[in-house]
């Protein structure tokens, strides 16, 4: 749906949840005392396109505005048409986890004033108001002006799960586009609830409590503990305890949880300065799903987990297998996994979870048989199999790449490629303290992380300078092609004649340069052209051509 401004001009588009209401961006109404005009593209025949006057219904409005740190938050409204729509073309929301979902949007950005389809990947939540950063499939797919408040669909579900905001391009020419979920858009307009569908991410039990505010109930270093896990600290699976009868560690959980979830996560929820410590305030959906399993079983649990995924296809087929097969992923805490009906049970169906990329929390009452095989076969193992592959890493770094830079480095010379002998010393140095680990206790994860970044970042750097390289010796091969070529043509025309010193001289300081270790392609290109320059004017020119030439 297209919304117009009374001067006519494209402000950007809507999703019409009932017939005589329309969910939009607040920054696409913002005189919220105008009139605006619905336009419903495609709802009739023929070249006549629908619409409707609209106003902001009432209050149902919260403008985009920025916190502390300039992350955006709310931006989101309401229109009331004054005359209602059929039935059939009102849309709902649909709660559904976000991460690595494919979706598409129409808007109607400039040049397409009849609308067009942008296609994206959920990258995932930025900022602490529950926003959502998409990836545009293509540069061209950027939601720019004109696509604020068009619904973003779900490509697997065919199911609109949120509402885009925005896009723009930073100056150093990334392009970024984001989406505020369902869960979010409701708890700026709780009205909004009445369209949504879908259950919400955090079971009951899990929830928050009045009695939870007191600030005897705060465990601050768990709390803590939770929210850097929650921020993603890299650790994949964590596992906590919290006992049956702890009450202040099961508030400060609760806390977490409900502070983390995108819809439950209000202002009040955060403003109690007793109670809101620096660490202990996880960003809203820091998780993407919380279960009370207590008395359920794997199946249970498993088909709660695909209906937030979204895994409706093939229900007679195992849960286990569904999840296993999906490509999409989600942040899951697990609460009372050794209260579930089946603890063994349900630990295979979070390996399977755990094996595919998900994150979890994973909450137990007692240190029993459960939690060892948990902590044994979801934690320990996992980080030893992770160390060895962040070791065999740093091994192929510091070995084979580094070799093949410094064999690249002798032969040919390029302006900003160094030998990457800082990196090198620090690869050295991560490699030496995963190895003295291999019989201890392991390294922090944390440690893992930073020592997973410096691969990554020396890796990259690495393997760009030898592509750079690369291209620079494929280069001097061409040149060193092309100064052969042209000297057997000089030779060709010159047969019986004087020798020229001058162009001699020329072929001679090119084959220097092109022969030097390591090779100045740069300074060697200009002594091959000037020499090819100087065969060319001086070569008799043959018959229907102005002059010569080699390739």
């Amino acid at each position: 749906m297209r919304i117009r401004r009374a001067d006519g001009k494209i402000a950007g588009a809507g999703i019409l949840l009932s017939p005589d209401r329309v969910l939009t961006c607040a920054h696409v109404v913002e005189d919220r005392d105008a009139r605006f005009t619905a336009e419903f593209v495609g709802a009739a025949p023929g070249l006549a396109v629908p619409s409707v006057t609209a106003r902001v219904d009432g209050d149902a409005y919260v403008p985009n505005t920025r916190d502390a740190d300039g992350d955006p938050s709310g931006d989101v409204a309401l229109l009331r048409l004054e005359r209602a729509r059929p039935v059939g073309e009102t849309t709902l929301l649909h709660r559904l986890s976000a991460p690595d979902r494919t979706v598409q949007m129409y808007g109607f950005p400039y040049d397409h004033n009849g609308g067009i389809w942008f296609r994206a990947v959920i990258v995932g939540g930025c900022g602490r108001d529950g926003q959502v950063q998409l990836s545009p499939t293509s540069p061209g797919e950027l939601a720019s002006a004109g696509c604020s408040g068009s619904g973003v669909m779900d490509t697997v579900t065919g199911k609109v799960i949120g509402m885009v905001l925005s896009g723009i391009g930073d100056r150093h020419g990334n392009l970024f586009s984001f989406m505020s979920p369902a869960e979010t858009i409701v708890r700026h307009l709780p009205q909004v609830g009445r369209w949504t569908r879908g259950r919400t991410a955090v079971d009951d039990r899990l929830r928050s409590t009045r009695e939870d505010a007191a600030e005897a109930l705060l465990d601050k270093p768990f709390a803590q503990r939770l929210t850097d896990w929650l921020q993603n600290d890299g650790q994949q699976v964590k596992i906590s305890l919290v006992p049956t009868g702890d009450a202040v560690r099961a508030a400060t959980l609760r806390r977490a949880i409900t502070l983390a979830d995108r819809e439950l996560r209000t202002a009040a929820s955060v403003n109690r300065a007793s109670l809101d410590p620096p660490g202990t305030v996880p960003s809203a959906g820091g998780h993407d799903l919380a279960v009370d399993a207590a008395g359920l079983t794997a199946t249970q649990v498993g088909e709660r987990i695909a209906e937030r995924m979204g895994l409706w296809q093939h229900p007679a087929d195992p849960v286990a297998e569904r999840i296993g097969a999906a490509d999409v992923t989600l942040t899951l805490i697990v609460v009372g996994v050794d209260e579930a009906a089946d603890p063994p049970a349900l630990l295979d169906l979070l390996d399977t979870l755990r094996a595919k990329g998900n994150r979890l929390l994973l909450v137990f009452r007692t240190a029993d048989a459960a939690y060892r095989r948990a902590r044994r076969e979801l934690v320990v193992e996992p980080e030893r199999e992770r160390r060895a592959r962040l070791v065999e890493r740093l091994e192929q770094i510091t070995g084979p790449l580094a070799q093949t830079l410094h064999r690249r480095l002798a032969a040919v010379r390029a302006e900003g490629v160094r030998p990457a002998d800082a990196d090198l010393v620090r690869a050295h140095a991560a490699l030496a303290t995963l190895g003295r680990a291999r019989d201890g206790d392991g390294v922090p994860v944390r440690d893992l992380v930073r020592y997973e970044r410096l691969a990554d970042r020396v890796a990259a750097r690495m393997t760009t300078a030898i592509g750079t390289l690369d291209r620079l010796r494929e280069r001097r091969e061409e040149l060193d092609g092309r100064l052969r070529g042209y000297h057997v043509l000089h030779l060709d025309s010159v047969q019986g004649k004087e020798a020229d010193l001058a162009l001699d001289a020329l072929r001679l300081r090119a084959h220097e340069l092109l022969q030097a270790r390591p090779c100045d392609v740069k300074a060697a290109e200009a002594a091959v052209e000037a020499y090819t320059r100087h065969v060319d004017r001086a070569a008799p020119p043959r018959q229907g051509q102005g002059g010569a030439s080699a390739s």
